[in-house]
């Protein structure tokens, strides 16, 4: 079935529930069909990550004495629920199910006299759609300090140069069609394809020497772009796994000579070749790394690490197609060298007959200079990269987990694909059972996301993409602009709740929650409604137009919904740039956006500060064109939070007693953002019958909270 037709089938639901409750209200004085109610958080399920063995709670919710039974429905069972207690205007029904090792699937079936309903992921249907079943996976725990995290992703040459010394230097060697540029003007826009080798100078130093603004920002989670010796500014094109790049690190023996002008032959390259083949700089880069990795720890941090074991670089030691390790001391012949390299295995070349110098191997994507890994033909090259994932989680690095770039493409079967991802999770969790496995990933990744390969993904389908088109109308490349989506709240939540159904609790609450990204155009950009990319656009147009206020409500989105929230670097002092490489142009020191800055601090001050916001149930209210509200909950605690995306003041009522806010009870605005500016001066609004009332200026966000506990009765 597929989003059309699932939107569809949601909207004949409810139109059927809308009569079964005028049916049943003349059974019994209401039927509420918005008191139903259960999810896979740790509300509902407990506990929420059992292991084999161990015997789990699941609850349900409805409103008081309003149900008649409620079961609970496996792929083999019909079980009628318990009755367990009562508090405030819901009953709450349980079953406790011992787990055995197979992942279980489930929903329910409420009875209201002689009507009936079911109950799963997308919520009330009168149909079955096991497709959107509840699913516990026994075993699947994912890191708690994951769960809800606050992340930074940093691209490290293009954030902050704290060391001259290491920077790449003009002509130091030769990659795709001419020489490495170093950018003397830290501010200057990347210019083009010749981006991928202009080097501004970031460093890890850097990032050490703004430790402060990063805690202060309140930053939990430090993630890299590959910071691995690499000849790219990107470094999506690995040349050695075991070091950092000393471009990046250290460079403690430094000498040589750039190449020659008009020169293409990298063997001539002799300070490049010293800069990253000498040991000396390579230890010192990794001990660099192993500072800031404790830094971050003793702030309280945590850092990730980019895994890009699909595919390597032609530069990759293993290969050395630039013949830079051919004469060196230490290393091995690479396989592009000769036939009897011990790295032959490594690769799949497509001509046996051409050695010394063979250039026929595969290409991911038929790129010469990013060489596929060929891993079911070599167990030597299996367990080096396995010993790569062990390596970088364990003493003395202790990086906290591995981001993996294009995650599904890594073999040449679906099967061993698999296959490599069990395994691989197996390592790095034996050496370090805290560490995460976030996977690069478009699409549906629920058969990597079933407890034993991937903890999560990079949240594109059930965050990036459809807030974007909620706020902006455009793609998340700035390739197309519609207006039919722009403010379309059935298509956004169509969107979401298909999209989220995919996850398991686990993977949800940790999901990289993103705006923007090194691969697409900036979010501020995205709300000019521009359509095209640099090179026709020009770098002006990405800062022209653009709508704070949009950007704004983004942002509280980002930190209200499930999942870990992820900044990407100069996003929170107003970056711009439309897609690759316009995108990855430098933090702008100096010229911050101060006002932006502050705003994240306080959404990321608001995000820690209540609980429902890491470990709540969400649940839609009110929607309607250009606005959205929905609630993170739990029993105790209740944060709503509401969007007007249009042009003009909006009122909206709000059915609040649907997430727990009793009647009576007052709830307190912590925040709101319109296009008139920001305030966090509080406002009641007292809930009379079950709803609060409210009006929206245009482009507005507001975050309401509530907390009490709600009183225990017996029925």
């Amino acid at each position: 079935m597929d989003k059309g037709d699932t939107m569809n089938q949601r909207i004949t639901d409810i139109d059927y529930l809308k009569k079964s409750e005028t049916y049943a209200m003349q059974m019994r004085p209401v039927f509420r069909s918005g008191g139903l109610f259960s999810d896979e958080t740790e509300n509902y399920v407990s506990p929420m990550e059992p292991e084999p063995g161990d015997t789990v709670t699941i609850r349900f919710r409805t409103v008081r004495n309003n149900i008649d039974y409620v079961y609970w429905i496996s792929d083999a069972d019909r079980i009628l629920m318990d009755y367990e207690k009562t508090e405030g205007i819901f009953d709450y029904y349980k079953i406790e199910i011992i787990m055995g090792t197979e992942i279980i699937h489930y929903y329910f079936e409420v009875r209201i006299g002689k009507i009936y309903c079911f109950y799963n992921k997308r919520g009330v249907s009168r149909n079955l759609q096991e497709y959107y079943a509840f699913s516990i996976a026994p075993g699947f725990k994912t890191p708690q300090w994951a769960k809800g995290a606050v992340m930074y992703q940093i691209m490290v040459d293009r954030f902050r140069n704290g060391d001259p010394t290491n920077t790449v230097e003009d002509g130091e060697y030769f990659y795709i069609g001419d020489r490495a540029v170093q950018v003397k003007d830290w501010n200057k826009y990347p210019e083009g394809y010749m981006a991928i080798r202009e080097f501004y100078g970031g460093d890890l130093q850097g990032v050490i020497d703004k430790m402060d603004y990063l805690q202060e920002l309140g930053v939990e989670v430090l993630y890299f772009n590959p910071i691995f010796v690499s000849p790219s500014n990107h470094k999506y094109d690995i040349q050695d796994y075991d070091y950092v790049d000393p471009h990046y690190g250290k460079i403690v023996k430094d000498g040589g000579t750039v190449l020659p002008e008009g020169c293409t032959d990298n063997r001539q390259a002799s300070k490049y070749i010293r800069r990253v083949t000498s040991k000396e700089n390579l230890e010192a880069s990794n001990q660099l790394l192993i500072q800031l990795i404790e830094e971050a720890h003793s702030r309280g941090m945590k850092v990730i690490l980019d895994g890009v074991f699909n595919h390597c670089g032609s530069f990759n030691k293993w290969l050395d197609r630039e013949r830079i390790y051919e004469n060196q001391a230490g290393y091995e012949k690479g396989a592009y060298v000769s036939a009897s390299s011990p790295y032959r295995s490594f690769f799949k070349f497509n001509n046996m007959h051409q050695w010394p110098y063979n250039p026929y191997y595969d290409g991911w994507w038929g790129h010469d200079t990013l060489p596929k890994l060929n891993y079911e033909k070599s167990e030597e090259l299996y367990q080096y990269i396995m010993d790569i994932g062990k390596k970088w989680v364990s003493p003395p690095f202790n990086a906290d987990g591995w981001r993996l770039d294009v995650a599904a493409d890594l073999g040449f079967s679906s099967e061993y694909n698999h296959k490599f991802w069990k395994e691989f999770r197996k390592v790095v969790k034996e050496a370090n059972p805290d560490a995460l496995i976030l996977a690069e990933h478009y699409g549906d990744a629920s058969s990597w996301l079933r407890g034993d390969e991937w903890d999560t993904v990079m949240n594109y389908d059930a965050f990036m993409e459809p807030l974007t088109w909620f706020f902006t109308g455009m793609e998340k490349h700035s390739d197309e602009y519609r207006e039919d989506l722009l403010g379309n709240h059935d298509a956004f939540i169509g969107a979401m709740s298909h999209h989220m159904s995919k996850f398991l609790a686990p993977s949800l609450l940790t999901s990289m929650n993103e705006l923007s990204n090194h691969d697409h155009s900036r979010f501020l950009t995205r709300t000019n409604h521009k359509v095209g990319r640099v090179d026709r656009l020009g770098h002006e147009a990405a800062a022209e137009g653009i709508d704070k206020a949009v950007m704004r409500e983004a942002i509280v989105m980002q930190m209200t919904w499930p999942g870990a929230p992820t900044l990407y670097y100069g996003d929170e002092a107003g970056a711009v740039g439309f897609t690759d490489p316009d995108n990855r142009r430098t933090y702008p020191w100096g010229q911050e956006d101060v006002e932006l800055i502050e705003f994240y601090r306080k959404m990321i001050q608001i995000h820690k500060a209540y609980p429902a916001l890491i470990h709540g149930s969400l649940k839609f209210l009110e929607c309607q064109w250009n606005s959205i509200s929905y609630a993170r909950f739990t029993p105790y605690e209740q944060v709503v939070v509401v969007f007007n995306n249009g042009n003009s003041p909006l009122e909206v009522s709000l059915s609040v007693w649907e997430v727990g806010v009793q009647y009576g009870s007052k709830m307190q605005r912590i925040l709101l953002s319109s296009r008139e500016g920001v305030t966090t001066e509080p406002e009641e609004y007292e809930c009379v019958k079950g709803k609060i009332d409210l009006t929206l200026p245009a482009k507005a966000a507001a975050v309401l909270w509530n907390r009490e506990e709600p009183i225990s009765t017996e029925r």
